[in-house]
């Protein structure tokens, strides 16, 4: 059980994010190029899992002054340095082993996301600002190597969203850390000492400002509506704010955003404008013939 958790199997499902591409592009049926994918969210998945590993021989000290993260495996004494560091090697091996039976270039965009969280894991993690433009950006290296696996043309729009939203999960966990500082005296990390409370609120409300117009924006496009061939998109703009605003009460009422993994597990109200926001676009791009109920 303490080998799985420090696999960080909850973890992957941000790499769902490889299925992003089809999905946009109503290649979601397409047997085959699901099962390409399909393969390519357990390699980078497992090459993740390395980066997960890495990280927290790295942090063990760190993670063992931390209210929740001492009771990792590595910072808590159940998993040996030893034995880590083997599962390490295995994940590689194994990671890009099944990367290179999708296809070469998408074990090149792999290769640029564990090199660029090795960076960050030795050192680039402690630069503010960079460090939460290093996680976005991994969320965008996802989608991109989903739209290489799956062989699908991706919009600049696409990734500009995904990386907004990444970064803005990333500043509300930021935040998070800032509390924990406030309230314990803790410095949980070092990019902290360039944070405050005041300067992560106004990011938080910036970004997610940035977003909502954004969203509108991609959806209203001119090149979005002869793709999709239909102009309703912005309807779905409805979720997208339920969803952020419900972020944000999390955020600021509840102060309980250590982890967008847990809150995509245990938030109902998180899960529903997802479900929502999945089923409007499915009705919309996949169904066309029932478009005439949106008139």
């Amino acid at each position: 059980m303490e080998y799985i958790k420090l696999l960080r199997l909850k973890h992957w499902a941000k790499n769902t994010f490889l299925f992003i591409p089809l999905f946009f592009a109503g290649d979601l049926f397409n047997v085959e190029k699901i099962l390409q994918v399909l393969l390519a969210f357990f390699a980078f998945s497992i090459t993740a899992s390395s980066i997960y590993i890495i990280n927290d021989y790295r942090d063990i000290e760190a993670d063992r002054k931390h209210p929740v993260k001492c009771k990792r495996p590595l910072a808590s004494g159940k998993v040996s340095v030893s034995a880590a560091l083997v599962l390490f090697a295995l994940c590689i091996i194994v990671g890009f082993g099944l990367a290179l039976l999708v296809k070469q270039k998408f074990a090149f965009v792999l290769g640029i996301y564990f090199i660029l969280n090795l960076l960050y894991c030795f050192g680039l993690k402690i630069v503010s600002i960079l460090d939460i433009i290093i996680l976005a950006a991994g969320f965008v290296l996802r989608v991109k190597a989903g739209g290489v696996a799956g062989e699908v043309a991706m919009s600049e729009w696409l990734m500009v969203m995904v990386f907004l939203l990444a970064l803005f999960m990333a500043v509300a966990k930021r935040r998070d850390d800032v509390l924990i500082k406030l309230n314990s005296g803790q410095e949980m990390r070092k990019a902290a000492k360039g944070y405050n409370l005041d300067f992560m609120n106004v990011m938080l409300s910036l970004v997610s400002a940035v977003i909502i117009v954004a969203y509108l924006m991609y959806t209203m496009a001119p090149e979005t509506q002869e793709r999709f061939h239909t102009y309703r998109l912005y309807y779905t703009t409805l979720f997208v704010i339920g969803g952020l605003l419900r972020y944000l009460q999390i955020t600021y009422v509840e102060n309980d955003t250590a982890s967008p993994t847990k809150i995509l597990y245990k938030d109902r109200f998180i899960q529903l404008t997802i479900l929502l926001w999945v089923l409007s676009f499915y009705v919309i791009i996949y169904l066309p013939t029932n478009n005439s109920f949106f008139e």
